[in-house]
């Protein structure tokens, strides 16, 4: 991936770019297909089957079996796409951000969001 000029970074975030959201295409696909109860049953049935339904790679795959939502946005994932695997197993927002910045979920309220908590 090319290196970005420095102010174009955000420290420990993995950009979303034209770039990575071409590569993103199938894990974004597959978590869109989330959208529909039927594939929401079929995801909590035997995810491995319902990921490969899409040819998610192993790297795919793995990022999404264990909910390693920073790992889904470096490979292209978008968050609006892949918070739709929140419908099947219910997770805040605020605890995908923590993840995805490296921080325990209270730091990352009173961090990021200036929550007292």
């Amino acid at each position: 991936m090319e290196e970005k000029p420095e102010q174009d970074r955000i420290p420990d975030t993995p950009l979303f770019d034209r770039k990575r959201s071409l590569g993103g295409y199938r894990i974004n696909k597959m978590a869109m297909g989330l959208s529909r109860p039927e594939n929401r049953e079929a995801f909590k049935q035997d995810e491995g089957a319902y990921l490969d339904r899409f040819g998610l790679t192993p790297e795919e795959k793995e990022a999404v079996m264990t909910r390693n939502w920073r790992e889904m946005v470096r490979l292209g994932g978008n968050l609006f796409f892949i918070l739709k695997i929140s419908a099947v197993d219910p997770v805040r927002i605020t605890e995908i951000g923590a993840h995805q910045a490296g921080m325990e979920h209270d730091d990352f309220l009173r961090n990021r969001l200036g929550k007292k908590v």
